[in-house]
């Protein structure tokens, strides 16, 4: 009943230095791999990718050269979990402030899409400020509270 729903996922992350610099290599030179994984994966639907078509680095959020962003689409919340606590990307997540500030404000966002919908830098940016203002609803939430795919 309720199987024409998605998950859309967004991340953002205050890069310490441009991509091409030192030190972010050991962030961008496994990132190629980490993506694979990703596109791989048990429910994964779609991710943000520039015009080459290879990863999210090109594109920024809320105006700001320093803000990196990632957007994803999966099948379930689980899905998602699975990939994010994989080995390949877990191993990047306890490297993370490596290459990335730690940010006071709501960094992720979820919510539910209508099966075959790509979500817009935009509507992540609406998304993370709802999140950031309101807390979790289902129109933002996190993974520490879930909210229910609508009904359809």
């Amino acid at each position: 009943m309720s199987a024409g729903y998605e998950l859309a996922q967004v991340n953002i992350g205050r890069i310490l230095a441009p991509f091409d610099s030192e030190v972010m290599h050991g962030f961008t030179s496994k990132l190629e791999e980490v993506n694979a994984v990703a596109d791989t994966a048990e429910g994964f639907v779609w991710r943000l990718i520039d015009e080459q078509g290879s990863d999210a680095t090109a594109f920024r959020v809320f105006g700001d050269e320093w803000l990196a962003v990632n957007m994803s689409v999966w099948t379930s919340p689980e899905a998602l979990n699975a990939y994010v606590y994989g080995p390949q990307h877990r191993a990047m997540l306890k490297r993370r402030r490596e290459w990335f500030a730690h940010l006071t404000e709501a960094y992720s966002a979820m919510w539910w899409v209508p099966a075959g919908h790509r979500p817009t830098l935009p509507e992540a940016e609406k998304r993370l400020t709802i999140l950031r203002e309101k807390g979790p609803t289902p129109e933002a939430f996190t993974m520490k509270e879930l909210f229910p795919k609508p009904e359809a």
